[in-house]
């Protein structure tokens, strides 16, 4: 019995190495970290991508409102290079307060949107009027 333990410590020491299990196992959890890491990656690029998108559609849905503030005057379109794959769509509409006019304008890219109004004095209705005393 001595004999066979003093041949196993020999042929343990004399072979250093991993085993083929040890090998797989190893390879297995390193797999399974790249695979979370690259839909992590892919997830928040994703994220990066739509405010990017969302960012440009608020910008160009403002200087939109500015220039239906300037000229209130209903419109579509699309806008030029290089936001050539957005549109937008400018209405303007009485609001329920009297003397007053709802501008909207909503840019559209893709599946994603923006709307943005604003209430202005309609042009007809300028003069200041004096409340009753």
């Amino acid at each position: 019995m001595k004999g066979n333990f003093r041949r196993f410590l020999i042929s343990r020491t004399v072979n250093p190495g991993f085993t083929l299990l040890e090998v797989m196992i190893s390879i297995a959890i390193i797999a399974g970290l790249l695979v979370t890491l690259i839909y992590t990656l892919n997830y928040n690029l994703g994220i990066a991508d739509r405010q990017t998108v969302i960012t440009a559609l608020t910008c160009l849905a403002k200087a939109k409102l500015y220039e239906l503030e300037q000229n209130p005057a209903e419109s579509k379109g699309v806008f030029p290079e290089p936001f050539a794959g957005y549109s937008y769509e400018a209405t303007v509409k009485d609001s329920s307060f009297p003397g007053m006019s709802e501008l909207s304008v909503v840019v559209k890219s893709g599946k994603e949107d923006i709307t943005l109004s604003e209430l202005i004095r309609n042009p007809q209705n300028s003069t200041v009027q004096k409340p009753p005393l």
